[in-house]
């Protein structure tokens, strides 16, 4: 019997709580197909980087500077707002054309799906998708010039990154094409917070180290931090993949529910199911 025919189905009086923004329908529609009722809190929101100059300078750049011969691809999100940049100032063929030429070394199989979305795939592929997992692929590859494209993900500067690529004597030119910004009014966390801690929610499902962020800037702002572990602790919590659930971690939350080498939206409903059977409904 396949795995898919082993997995639960039902989600049948199944309350989980979804911080996710981007894809909330996607993965509400998931949820509420097995029988969930979807709690629906979206945290944070992506936005094009304000510093659109920046962005189109880097196109520009990397589309004349042909030392630049590979490029690490950080989030499929990335490659899109970059697609869309390209778009607005006139160069997206030349930005294309050039993307096709330079190796293209991939954190995981999501920016492999927005180059297939203009015809290009990923050359090289993490086995983990994390700084570490693209450090560790990196560790076997030999480069031919001393310059790398490196696209970022929100505002985050990823010194672990750039600080490997300097030890091996290579330049990276970065850009962040996009910044995460609240997409949630503070009493809507707070609400969220007091459901948690009321024992209301069988799940709570996170796709984002930004939505772990948000919901303890919250807490600490209102000294709410107990009182959302407590929430946390009472429930079981789920993380898209590992990244996600390392941050969950560093805060002290154990996610129970993970993904097994498939970091999507489908995958993580399926982790849930698993981890949810057997335990009583708080409904």
């Amino acid at each position: 019997m396949s795995r898919k025919m082993q997995l639960p189905e039902s989600l049948q009086d199944r309350c989980v709580a979804l911080p996710e923004s981007r894809q909330l329908d996607v993965l509400a529609g998931l949820l509420e197909r097995r029988g969930a009722q979807v709690l629906r809190c979206p945290l944070v929101s992506i936005l094009d980087t304000p510093d659109q100059a920046h962005v189109a300078a880097w196109l520009r750049r990397f589309i004349r500077d042909a030392s630049i011969r590979d490029f690490v691809l950080l989030t499929g999100e990335g490659l899109r707002r970059l697609l869309a940049a390209s778009e607005r100032i006139g160069v997206r063929e030349a930005f294309v054309q050039r993307l096709a030429q330079v190796r293209k070394i991939a954190r995981g199989p999501k920016p492999g799906r927005a180059l297939r979305e203009i015809g290009l795939a990923s050359d090289v592929v993490t086995e983990v998708p994390t700084t570490q997992g693209v450090i560790a692929l990196m560790e076997g590859l030999s480069f031919a010039s001393d310059r790398v494209a490196v696209q970022l993900y929100g505002s985050e500067a990823n010194p672990l990154l750039q600080d490997y690529l300097r030890r091996r004597g290579l330049e990276p030119v970065c850009v962040a094409p996009y910044v995460y910004a609240d997409d949630s009014d503070e009493q809507r966390v707070l609400t969220l917070i007091d459901t948690l801690a009321q024992g209301r929610v069988d799940a709570i499902a996170f796709t984002s180290k930004s939505q772990v962020d948000r919901l303890y800037t919250v807490a600490r702002r209102h000294d709410l931090e107990a009182r959302l572990q407590d929430g946390l602790d009472a429930c079981l919590v789920a993380a898209v993949g590992p990244v996600v659930a390392a941050r969950l971690e560093e805060v002290g939350v154990r996610a129970a529910a993970v993904p097994e080498g498939r970091y999507f939206m489908r995958p993580l409903v399926d982790a849930l199911a698993v981890a949810l059977e057997g335990r009583p409904s708080m409904r």
